[in-house]
């Protein structure tokens, strides 16, 4: 006679894990829609998205020591908790890269191509208006030491082209980039010195970035500085330094 096994008893925990995961996903798509509609401000979008990490981070844990009471007791639960596991990875990829780039590259939120003399920001009335009222502050010079250690290959744009032709390249690698172009002074023929103050948006959250780009003829070469300052936030992972990075890029391959 055959006697049926009694059925394993299923980890109650796998099941609590998958349920935080499966939170955590309306919780940053609601930050992201916080954000990119603008409708709310910052910090609240900002706490949103927090939020939904928390959460993710809290499956993540819930899930591992899940993972610990099915191989120990051999409960059932290998199902949810894969999936707990995959969603709280997901939703914790952005965080975890942003949380990584915290610890490796220094508090900046303003780079610049020149840290002697770094490019200004326009004061007119139609930059500051575009700008919403907002003018990027100068930066301590202690702080712009920090950025030359962190990225030594930010630095200023030296071209063999007249001032008008280098112009014409840096107006085309910023329609390129999609950039919003918010004033720009051609270089005058006497003293060859012109600027472009632009609008970039980050892809995902929609923040406004600010860019100014100052061009200088030396009598033989153009000299191009660029500096691009962060609206939100003490920190910004990096994206000032790669955004100069990609507009020297198009400047030097207009033809892509």
């Amino acid at each position: 006679m055959l006697f049926a096994l009694p059925p394993r008893p299923e980890s109650r925990l796998a099941r609590w894990a998958e349920r935080l995961a499966w939170a955590s996903v309306p919780v940053i798509l609601g930050a992201i829609l916080i954000l990119r509609a603008r409708a709310l401000p910052v910090e609240i979008g900002m706490l949103v998205f927090l939020g939904s990490a928390i959460l993710a981070a809290a499956a993540l844990a819930v899930a591992m020591v899940a993972a610990l009471e099915i191989w120990q007791k051999g409960r059932v639960g290998l199902a949810p908790l894969a999936r707990a596991l995959l969603v709280a990875m997901l939703v914790l990829a952005w965080p975890g890269y942003l949380a990584f780039q915290a610890v490796r590259l220094p508090v900046l939120n303003d780079i610049s191509t020149n840290i002697e003399d770094p490019p200004l920001f326009s004061r007119s009335q139609a930059a500051f208006t575009a700008r919403e009222g907002h003018i990027p502050p100068s930066v301590d010079r202690a702080l712009r030491e920090r950025q030359r250690r962190a990225y030594p290959q930010v630095r200023t744009l030296v071209l063999d082209n007249e001032p008008a032709e280098a112009f014409q390249l840096v107006q085309r690698a910023v329609k390129t980039l999609k950039w919003r172009v918010i004033e720009e002074t051609p270089p005058d023929e006497r003293r060859g010195i012109g600027r472009l103050d632009a609008v970039a948006e980050t892809f995902l959250m929609r923040f406004r970035d600010d860019i100014t780009i100052r061009l200088r003829w030396t009598g033989s070469q153009t000299r191009i500085d660029i500096r691009s300052a962060s609206r939100v936030g003490r920190h910004d992972f990096g994206a000032n330094a790669k955004r100069i990075l990609r507009l020297v890029e198009e400047i030097n391959n207009p033809e892509g």
